[in-house]
């Protein structure tokens, strides 16, 4: 079956690669732990990094790439805890790719400072960690017992990637603690040319890797720690690190130009033959649109007709013996695509493709690579970068991008790590890079609109509609793909919870459509918030903005290390209505706001309607990288929009006032 995706194993944070049976370095066979000093033991500080909660003393990663079929990688990581915050350490995420990756033999230890031995007996357990906004992703975790302040914690594992893969490799040098010593080694495939290179530069005294005797080493010290920051782009983008790539060609190419033709022409080769001319798929497109059709109207039937496959990307990963019963046949072509009623994201574009040539319509595949793991440069000349592909249709004299093989994705969207990327548009000649535009704010919206009631005490209650459209609609379905009605209940629920910054009651009371590509996902709520309204004196005050608590404590550091990285552009719309208790008066409400700095808007409006309060708000951003050199003036948009939204209506209870 053909692979879409050239799958890249991320690894953050303490994530190490390894190589089977390989020892500690100093390890004696049958030990499997570095010997303890008293210096290790006493030790309260390091110098390097004044003010560490934890350091780490240790770290080693062997990879070994040299068996295609099952490449896997070994890690080991010691650590001193120095300060009460430190102990948090002893709580181990180990982050992965799960389905493209097995974490296995797991050991780990706590040294206490009096040097006696606690040995972790639990077992790892998957968990979703969100370290900061717009950082979330998938960890092994376990806690090392009795984690003391002046202890040594250590662990190590075996990570075996996927079998049949051959991955690119990468040693992620930096970490979020400081690192005395870091030992890093692989063991190349034997079948593929390599290059290497550090992107970023290595630290200071780190001597470029040498390979020796058929292995690939380096050794360095005194790692600075990486500083975590909300909204930042790919983490391992930023670190301290060696990228590995590998070519089938013994003469790897030199210049950029030239390799990536190359490339090109392998790639159409390999789509062309799957794609072939089969007179099936004007049988297929005969059956599926009408002639008095207009163009965009087909491309979209054929769309919908292949997202009706059996998409196996988006399947719960089957056992082998699941597999062996299921006797599915090998995938060779379209055709085995339709006969089978299914195919991986790849094979669904690529029948797409197919379909589109016999209704008339020129189109190709673009191979990109995704930006949600690393940035791409062409001139590494890493061809594994390439991990993801889409549609390039010719409608109406304009060029479509539309990616059919994301099972919840709408015709003419793709999900944003497609987008703002390059993409290397396949033709027999090699192909040409062109950029991959991204979606416009207005497309990716979230709109709440809430129908409420205040009450006597300052209690808030109604209903609520939230409409999430175009790539807000699409990642809550791929989040949500695999899990239960009750999950995904309060999924939505904790959605409404995390927009409000206090206390609520709140139910979903409808079933969103969550199988379907449409372009909106739609839920609806029973509402209520407890003393929304507080007393001050004999009047009340109510917040405007109700459902303002993901912006209200947005980038309140006023220095930044990183660039701020949106995924995509965005745009929130609220539309609230409150009905005032009987004889309630509105004594003063804030003024209009209407912030726009271009690239990102912020209005707000209060309207008193006949004993109704209406408020609207408005938050749109069209951002994606902004550099670190102009983060004030980001800093500054968002504290009007914290300004705005904790303005206050002033109401008079019970008593008429002059309104205004």
């Amino acid at each position: 079956m053909l692979s879409r995706r050239v799958v890249l194993i991320v690894i953050l944070g303490l994530a190490g690669l390894g190589v089977a049976g390989v020892r500690p370095s100093g390890v004696s066979a049958g030990d499997e732990w570095l010997p303890i000093t008293p210096e290790e033991l006493k030790m309260t500080s390091v110098a390097e990094a004044p003010g560490a909660p934890a350091v780490i003393l240790y770290r080693q990663v062997d990879r070994d790439d040299s068996n295609a079929d099952v490449p896997h990688e070994y890690d080991y990581v010691r650590i001193k805890i120095l300060t009460e915050e430190g102990r948090k350490y002893g709580d181990v995420e180990i982050p992965y790719l799960k389905g493209n990756a097995n974490i296995n033999q797991v050991k780990g230890r706590t040294i206490r400072p009096d040097g006696s031995i606690a040995n972790f007996q639990g077992k790892p357990f998957d968990k979703t960690i969100v370290k900061a906004k717009g950082l979330k992703y998938l960890a092994k975790t376990f806690s090392l017992p009795d984690v003391q302040v002046g202890s040594i914690i250590e662990y190590h594992y075996m990570l075996d990637l996927q079998e049949g893969y051959v991955f690119d490799s990468h040693w992620i040098l930096s970490d979020e603690l400081f690192t005395k010593v870091g030992k890093f080694t692989l063991k190349p495939s034997h079948d593929f040319a390599l290059r290497w290179s550090w992107p970023i530069g290595l630290p200071a005294g780190t001597a470029s890797p040498l390979n020796e005797h058929g292995i690939i080493h380096m050794e360095s010290h005194n790692i600075p720690a990486f500083q975590i920051e909300d909204y930042m782009p790919p983490e391992n983008e930023l670190k301290f690190r060696v990228d590995f790539s590998y070519t089938d060609d013994s003469s790897p190419e030199k210049e950029a130009d030239k390799f990536w033709k190359k490339e090109g022409k392998k790639k159409n080769e390999q789509a062309e033959s799957f794609i072939g001319k089969h007179k099936s798929m004007e049988q297929v497109v005969a059956q599926t649109v009408s002639a008095s059709d207009p163009p965009e109207v087909k491309l979209q039937k054929l769309y919908a007709r292949v997202q009706q496959l059996r998409n196996t990307s988006y399947e719960v990963e089957k056992s082998e013996q699941e597999q062996k019963r299921e006797k599915a046949k090998p995938v060779g072509n379209v055709e085995d695509v339709l006969k089978q009623g299914r195919g991986n994201p790849r094979a669904i574009n690529w029948l797409f493709i197919a379909l589109a040539r016999a209704a008339g319509f020129e189109a190709h595949s673009v191979f990109l690579a995704s930006r949600n793991q690393y940035f791409f440069r062409p001139e590494m000349m890493n061809s594994q970068q390439l991990n993801g592909d889409v549609v390039l249709v010719r409608v109406n004299g304009k060029d479509v991008y539309c990616d059919p093989g994301s099972k919840f994705a709408p015709f003419g969207l793709l999900p944003w790590e497609e987008t703002a990327v390059q993409g290397l548009k396949l033709d027999k000649d090699g192909g040409a890079f062109s950029l991959i535009p991204s979606s416009d704010s207005s497309i990716s919206k979230i709109e709440r609109k809430a129908d409420l009631k205040l009450d006597d005490e300052g209690t808030l209650s109604g209903k609520l509609t939230i409409t999430f459209s175009g790539l807000e609609a699409l990642e809550r379905r791929t989040e949500e793909r695999n899990e239960d009605e009750t999950s995904r209940k309060k999924f939505l629920e904790d959605q409404v919870r995390e927009y409000v910054p206090v206390g609520i009651d709140v139910e979903l009371t409808n079933k969103p459509d969550w199988s379907s590509a449409a372009p909106t996902l739609v839920a609806t709520y029973d509402l209520k918030v407890q003393g929304w309204a507080s007393a001050a004196g004999h009047r009340a005050l109510i917040p405007v903005g109700l459902f303002s608590s993901t912006e209200k404590q947005l980038f309140e550091h006023a220095s930044r290390v990183h660039p701020v990285y949106f995924q995509y552009p965005f745009l929130k719309e609220d539309d609230v209505t409150i009905q005032l208790p009987l004889n309630w008066q509105v004594n003063s409400m804030p003024q209009a706001q209407n912030q726009d700095a271009k690239a990102a808007v912020y209005i707000l409006k209060v309207e008193n309607d006949k004993g109704a309060l209406h408020l609207t708000r408005v938050l749109r951003s069209d951002l994606m990288l902004v550099d670190a050199k102009v983060y004030p003036n980001l800093r500054t948009f968002f504290q009007v929009v914290r300004t705005g939204d904790e303005e206050q209506v002033v109401l008079q209870p019970g008593a008429s006032s002059g309104g205004k």
